[in-house]
């Protein structure tokens, strides 16, 4: 009994040290507040340089000068914007309606939409812009102002218009992505007087950023000034000022940017990408261009008989050493395809199969199929006197012509013969595709300004003859999915007919697909909040630019004081 007393009185005495230590740390507490969150601030100014030269600042105008469009991109709006998976968002529009035939829409303007001189955004101004478009002296596609003639645009009131199809057409909302003009500044004017209006180097819009000046020298522009417009609908831009600097190629502009004069490169091209990855501070940003590299393949070429094989079109693919020409010629700029729709798009199925180069595979099928080397000698397989050999015609380029030639190298090694052929452009489409006078063909597909994928021109029994089904793929399964799609509004459905129709083409294989070439961005380090998905046009690189910013600062946040304890020294 006496030891267990004296254990406890040695906890008591133990329990009562540590008290009074407790006791005497908690005195020295101290109360802090928190540390200051910092956030974006407005102010600063960004500056890019741009590759070519300015023409005109105008919507209807800009379609064939890609740094307009670029510029017009910050100072006008349109009714509709897509995000980064092509799916339609309101710009102008606060809300729309389609009736259930899909025929007629119904859009209603933002109530507190103004154009930068403080003048309200209405339904007459889409419908202006809309008249011009029509106009054959505006410098436009000539299926895009058919496509516009064929459609009706009616105001219902000052802030809601009606469009009405001829019939249903889900994809009509892409068209609706243009800037529009100000009715009560350009209206009673014709289109020759808008073309060469004063408006086209002063122009008035609606968008985040408003006009301020214009340099030149020696009557060239130099730059152009815009300002952060306070009225704006949307967000309000941190940026104060944002400054494009025009220089005529790619090296003048890295120079300019190495020198400080600009904080920004409007695109990072292959020549210039190797000398712009050795700058520690350019933040390169990369995104898919909507553009894809292609082989056409003439499915009913009367020199090239096998062409109708889908197993002879597999064993090709297999040869293709796709990755040598992404990574080698296109110096990484350029992301392997697998489908006719772009990845990352709400239509892109992601289990489609992927071939990958496998010559031991091509030979194989090729084997199979009864094609053999000669036994008097020569490398070139046959079959029954048909050897596998053909012509394909390429654009004349450099960069084509370095990838007709790896291509032709391929092909050689699984016993396939190809004599590439170098053709102008414009000759190729009007005499090659155009009349399907050809049997396979090296090219690249611009689907620039449509998010909706709507793959009917290019793979639809219908545009065999006078469309641009370049292969003239016949199958009927297929012409009915894209059919449907393009006239039903349920998006389920539609997802699920362009899966139906990727499998199909991955299967039949009625082209070959390369790749889709990346655009590479370069911006300085201090300029923070970028983010770039995939593109539609160029000038979506600039879809979050509201968000950037270059300066941060503290913010008041009523949060209570926290007790720190501090730290022991022993």
């Amino acid at each position: 009994m006496k030891k267990l007393r004296w254990q406890l009185l040695i906890v008591l005495v133990a329990l009562v040290a540590i008290g009074i230590l407790l006791f005497g740390q908690q005195s020295q507490l101290e109360i802090v507040n928190p540390l200051p969150i910092d956030e974006p601030q407005s102010g600063g100014e960004y500056s890019e340089a741009l590759i070519g030269q300015l023409r005109r600042l105008n919507p209807v105008l800009d379609y064939y000068n890609q740094v307009d469009r670029d510029v017009d991109r910050l100072i006008f709006s349109s009714l509709i914007k897509f995000d980064h998976r092509g799916l339609p968002q309101g710009d102008l529009a606060e809300t729309w309606g389609i009736s259930q035939n899909g025929e007629t829409y119904n859009f209603s303007i933002r109530p507190d939409a103004v154009w930068h001189d403080g003048e309200p955004v209405t339904s007459y101004d889409v419908i202006f812009t809309v008249e011009l478009m029509r106009d054959e002296e505006i410098p436009l596609p000539e299926d895009l102002r058919e496509f516009w003639n064929g459609v009706e645009v009616k105001d219902l009131d000052e802030k809601t218009l009606q469009f009405i199809l001829p019939e249903p057409f889900t994809p009509f909302l892409d068209y609706l992505a243009f800037g529009i003009l100000p009715e009560h500044i350009l209206g009673g004017l014709s289109a020759e007087e808008i073309i060469d209006h004063p408006f086209n180097l002063q122009p008035v819009g609606s968008g985040p950023f408003l006009f301020e000046a214009i340099t030149s020298n020696n009557g060239e522009i130099e730059s152009i000034k815009l300002g952060g417009f306070p009225n704006y609908y949307g967000k309000i831009p941190f940026l104060e000022t944002v400054i494009f600097k025009y220089f005529p190629d790619s090296g003048s502009a890295l120079q300019a940017y190495q020198n400080g004069d600009v904080m920004g490169i409007g695109e990072i091209s292959i020549d210039i990408l190797p000398q712009a990855l050795k700058e520690p501070q350019l933040d390169l940003y990369s995104s898919r261009l909507p553009r894809i590299v292609m082989v056409f393949l003439n499915l009913d070429s009367p020199g090239a008989p096998f062409m109708s094989d889908p197993e002879i079109r597999r064993a090709l693919m297999f040869g293709l050493n796709r990755r040598w020409v992404a990574d080698r010629i296109m110096g990484g700029q350029a992301i392997i395809a697998h489908s006719p729709i772009f990845p990352e798009s709400w239509a892109y199925y992601d289990g489609i199969t992927q071939i990958e180069y496998d010559p031991q595979a091509a030979i194989e099928l090729l084997k199979k199929a009864g094609y053999t080397i000669p036994s008097e000698g020569g490398q070139v397989r046959s079959k029954e006197g048909v050897a596998l050999s053909f012509e394909m015609v390429y654009p004349e380029s450099e960069l084509y012509a370095s990838i007709a030639d790896q291509i032709s190298q391929d092909w050689k090694k699984i016993g396939v013969e190809v004599t590439t052929v170098p053709v102008p452009i414009d000759e190729l489409i009007e005499e090659n595709l155009d009349s399907r006078d050809y049997e396979a063909a090296l090219v690249e597909i611009n689907l620039a300004r449509s998010p909706d994928p709507d793959p009917y021109p290019f793979w639809h029994q219908a545009q065999i003859t006078q469309g641009q089904n370049y292969s003239k793929w016949d199958d009927r399964q297929v012409s009915e999915y894209l059919e449907r799609a393009r006239v039903t509004l349920d998006f389920d459905e539609r997802v699920r007919l362009y899966r139906n129709f990727q499998v199909r083409f991955g299967s039949d294989l009625p082209a070959l697909l390369l790749f889709y070439p990346v655009y590479t961005y370069g911006i300085d380090f201090q300029v923070r909040g970028v983010s770039i998905g995939p593109l539609y046009d160029p000038s979506d690189r600039f879809n979050s630019i509201v968000d950037w910013y270059l300066y941060t600062g503290p913010v008041d946040i009523d949060t209570p004081p926290v007790e720190v304890m501090p730290t022991q020294t022993p």
